[in-house]
């Protein structure tokens, strides 16, 4: 099998493209540009972090310079996107709302036998919504019967909403406070969407298509993780069919001794340029949910460190990366204080690169971009490895 061998250089062009930050506004400005740039990743995770502005937002904001946080529950209404779990918690175009269908299923296949009285419970959830329309956890009763012992310890009429959820009988929207609004799918899917399970193939294919075009180039246990909710070997024989087909092309990257890496033929020869523009990134953005691509592709070693013990984080809390052109130059330990209106910087890291004074200058002007969007008006930075950058910041 012949492989198309690409530099480095090359390689990161693609990967950035395809993670829609090649330049700002890519997919242009507005709120149809949300919905292309949701449509052509195929999935914008969700996190409820609320250091600075949750993920979602933060990595539209990225993309689509003039983004307003209410354009997404707008485009949900308009019945354009929709929330589901399908790797982890994301938004996702309607139009693939039927490949959820394979997720829904396997959650309900999965899950341990249910008791007549979890059963029974879940019917009278579904009954009522039926009549009452829409509802929330709160609309119910509390009927826990013993003190909850953490987080994830939920009432049982949560847990009977989550799974009606997960197996598809319930559909999901979002109050302004970010609450979950519990629906049944006939009010939220559009008559004229295609809700036909697909075949085990077919679902696979969905997944490799739309993994390969919003990560440019992937290896295939980062296809697969996006198909981990169905358990079989699929994936990898509709990829093994799909390269003899010639959709999607084998690649190699000069300098990376790695497991296979494969691309979508359609960016084996798409004239890319980067802008060079400075763009501060979530931790949960496409381009940084997987460490390993990050070191192989970008030769930087990223870790959110908010799940790693306080002791032994180098960086912070919730360290940003800061990405100029096809470099990651920084990470940005910040936390919105949003009462006081103050971005608190508490550690902004440079990355052993050499900047020139515009360079930095894009960096300070991305940095401040992100502070309006955070809504705060002032930028305190408390700690940096190069002080002589920061008067720029001012």
């Amino acid at each position: 099998m012949s492989q198309l061998i690409l530099t480095k250089s090359q390689a990161r062009k693609i990967i950035l493209h395809a993670a829609g930050l090649s330049r700002p506004a890519q997919f242009g400005k507005g709120r149809e540009a949300v919905y292309k740039l949701i449509d052509h990743l195929g999935y914008v995770q969700i996190d409820t972090n609320m250091v600075v502005e949750r993920a979602h937002h933060h990595a539209i904001a990225s993309r689509v310079p003039d983004y307003k946080k209410e354009w997404l529950d707008e485009l949900q209404a308009d019945g354009r996107i929709f929330e589901y779990f399908l790797a982890d918690a994301g938004y996702m175009p309607m139009n693939d709302f039927r490949f959820s269908l394979n997720v829904k299923e396997s959650f309900a296949l999965a899950r341990d036998p249910l008791t007549q009285p979890e059963i029974n419970l879940m019917e009278r959830v579904l009954d009522r919504i039926a009549r009452e329309g829409p509802l929330m956890v709160k609309d119910f009763d509390n009927d826990r019967e013993v003190a909850s012992s953490g987080w994830w310890d939920w009432r049982p009429s949560k847990i009977a909403l989550e799974r009606l959820y997960f197996d598809g009988r319930l559909g999901v929207t979002r109050t302004k406070e970010f609450h979950k609004v519990y629906d049944l799918p006939a009010n939220l899917v559009p008559n004229d969407i295609d809700t036909t399970l697909p075949s085990p193939e077919e679902f696979a294919r969905y997944i490799i298509r739309r993994t390969l075009q919003s990560l440019g180039i992937a290896y295939v246990k980062e296809i697969a993780w996006r198909a981990r909710r169905v358990k079989n070997n699929v994936v990898k024989k509709e990829l093994e069919k799909m390269v003899a087909e010639g959709e999607v092309c084998q690649v190699a990257v000069e300098g990376l001794t790695t497991a296979p890496l494969y691309m979508l033929r359609k960016y084996r020869n798409k004239k890319i340029e980067l802008s060079g523009d400075a763009f501060v990134l979530s931790p949960f953005d496409t381009l940084n949910v997987f460490r390993h691509r990050l070191k192989d592709f970008f030769e930087f070693d990223y870790q959110i460190e908010c799940f790693v013990p306080a002791p032994k984080r180098k960086y912070g809390y919730f360290s940003l990366p800061i990405l100029v052109g096809n470099t990651f130059v920084a990470r940005m330990d910040s936390k919105a204080e949003r009462k006081q209106q103050v971005l608190t910087i508490h550690n902004l890291h440079f990355e052993p690169v050499k900047l020139s004074k515009v360079t930095i200058g894009k960096i300070a002007d991305a940095i401040k971009a992100f502070a309006k969007f955070n809504q705060c008006h002032k930028i305190v930075i408390k700690k940096t490895n190069r002080k002589e950058y920061i008067p720029s910041f001012s």
